[in-house]
């Protein structure tokens, strides 16, 4: 692919679009960064709040800790963390810099605010709407079907932004143009200096929280115990070290992570395998970057048909990514990356996501576990074929498969799973 194709640009924007810095878990960050902004609109702190959220939300807020704020966990801590700390020009790293003083602030502030929990149903899988109110005032933040996409704002009954169009995602560079064919081709040719900086800082961010959770105690501990006694199994630490991650990001670590897809779980996923990999076995500097456009772009294009969030794990799309990444690594074949890619859908596309928490780290596990298979079949000789289950002819057929079966089959299992997890407090 030349630097002259348009394709190229957009490649290069999708990445810089996709892998961005977050501190935390990005849907209570979301709900943080409309807090701060709305204790911005409002010009003071807050003495009320209501927290609208959808069911989607609710399931990947319930159960993690929020960074900065002494283990505190939940819908009503992350919306307290933006109004008491919150930088609302920080988007995704909008608790980075809270002080100590900040922490307890924001522990007196859910002692003494009453703060409502709301959940919505407007059509959106992702929304969230924070109304705060001090005296006679009040002010209004909605965020629709990503992060950082703040649709309305209001102060009072003044309207101060309402976004004609909540089309999702619209400001972003098509993701249409995504093929697993073109993205083999731009990881080939990719001016390695147009990526550089952005790859730079997803492998300095996401290999130091990978340490920092196997260095801790955080939740089940999952990359420790995989690493236990296996130390010098290539398979396992990849395992291992992109579990620890999530360890650590699940159980309230303060580093940030480089996000893939909205989600710093896949954005871990799809490239510490990758990285341990290309150290193991003395890959170039050049060598490491390919594949990681490669394992970025692939998991992009998987969860583009699914959407931000589902009943299905996102970790098995990065999974796959990071399959493709380590195919390309090792193999330099575009054979080898379509079969990785379907081999390793066919083995775990059944995996459910139950919300964010401490378990995310062993399906991370589960889903590198799942993209080595299926390199290791095609290395061997082996894969599935059109017809087996979901498995389509034609690598492009069995993802649009996956995208029917993760965005429209399994919309009552993600109804069923917000049903269950509404049980508890949230």
């Amino acid at each position: 692919m030349k630097r002259s194709d348009p394709k190229y640009t957009q490649f290069v924007s999708i990445l810089n679009e996709e892998l961005v810095p977050a501190m935390g878990c990005t849907e209570p960050i979301s709900i943080a960064y409309a807090a701060s902004k709305a204790r911005e609109v409002l010009g003071t702190f807050p003495e009320k709040m209501t927290i609208e959220v959808s069911g989607n939300i609710i399931k990947n807020v319930k159960s993690v800790v929020v960074p900065h704020t002494g283990g505190l966990r939940g819908i009503k801590a992350a919306a307290a963390a933006g109004a008491v700390a919150g930088d609302e020009t920080a988007e995704l790293e909008v608790i980075s810099h809270v002080t100590e003083e900040q922490i307890d602030a924001i522990g007196r502030f859910l002692d003494n605010t009453e703060i409502g929990i709301v959940h919505v149903d407007r059509g959106h899988v992702f929304e969230i709407g924070v109304r705060a109110c001090a005296g006679s005032d009040s002010s209004y933040v909605r965020i629709v079907d990503y992060h950082t996409n703040i649709v309305e704002i209001k102060h009072n009954n003044e309207i101060l932004l309402k976004k004609e169009s909540e089309q999702k995602e619209q400001d972003l560079t098509d993701r249409s143009v995504l093929t697993i064919e073109g993205i083999f081709d731009f990881a080939e040719s990719v001016d390695i200096e147009d990526v550089r900086e952005v790859l730079e800082r997803q492998i300095d961010y996401n290999m130091a929280i990978a340490e920092e959770g196997l260095n801790g105690d955080y939740g089940a501990n999952i990359g420790s115990v995989l690493l236990s006694n296996h130390e010098d199994d290539l398979n396992y630490r990849m395992r291992a070290y992109a579990a620890a991650a999530s360890d650590a990001r699940m159980n309230g670590c303060e580093l940030p992570v480089i996000i893939n897809s909205g989600s710093g779980n896949q954005g871990i996923t799809a490239s510490v395998p990758v990285i341990i990999c290309a150290h193991y076995y003395n890959k170039s500097e050049e060598e490491l970057f390919r594949a990681l456009v490669v394992s970025n772009l692939v998991t992009i294009h998987l969860k583009t048909g699914i959407g931000r969030l589902s009943a299905y794990c996102g970790a098995v799309s990065a999974g796959c990514g990071a399959g493709a990444g380590l195919a390309y690594l090792l193999t330099g074949k575009y054979k080898a990356v379509t079969h990785t890619i379907v081999n390793a859908v066919a083995v775990d596309s059944g995996i459910v996501c139950d919300g964010a928490k401490a378990s995310c780290a062993a399906k991370i596990a589960a889903a590198v576990d799942a993209g080595i298979m299926g390199m290791e079949m095609y290395q061997y000789g082996n894969e599935f074929f059109g017809g087996d289950g979901i498995v389509r002819r034609g690598v492009e057929n069995t993802i649009k498969a996956v995208n029917d079966l993760a965005s429209r089959g399994m919309k009552a299992t993600d109804a069923e799973i917000i049903r269950l997890m509404m049980e508890g407090e949230v």
